[in-house]
């Protein structure tokens, strides 16, 4: 796939990316940008102002969340989990979850679709 058919929002193949740039906080807001998504799966970043939130909800598929800014808690059925920069926790497939941000935020999600 080349440069031109790729998905809005791709990162530019074969440059070096800091995570942290490729989206920007906003005030009372979220704001995401898909970076790469395939059949297998995709892997999208968001930023996410102080009491920003995803409501509780499943998918089909596991998704891993990585913290590199701010804070973030992650609920997996009904278990809080605060992450700091770095931390990483995967939410299983078909097990309700959620995430809120209690200061801004940055992190990525990767989606991964299971074969079948």
């Amino acid at each position: 796939m080349n440069e031109q058919t790729r998905h809005p929002g791709a990162l530019a193949t074969a440059e070096v990316h800091r995570l942290e740039t490729t989206v920007e906080i906003a005030p009372g807001a979220i704001v995401s940008r898909t970076l790469a998504r395939s059949a297998g799966g995709n892997v999208t970043v968001f930023a996410f102002d102080r009491g920003q939130a995803l409501a509780e909800h499943s998918a089909p598929f596991d998704a891993m969340v990585h913290l590199f800014e701010g804070t973030l808690v992650v609920i997996i059925a009904g278990k809080e989990h605060l992450l700091a920069p770095g931390d990483l926790i995967v939410m299983p497939a078909d097990v309700p979850h959620a995430v809120r941000a209690p200061e801004p935020a940055k992190w990525m999600l990767v989606m991964l679709k299971g074969e079948g």
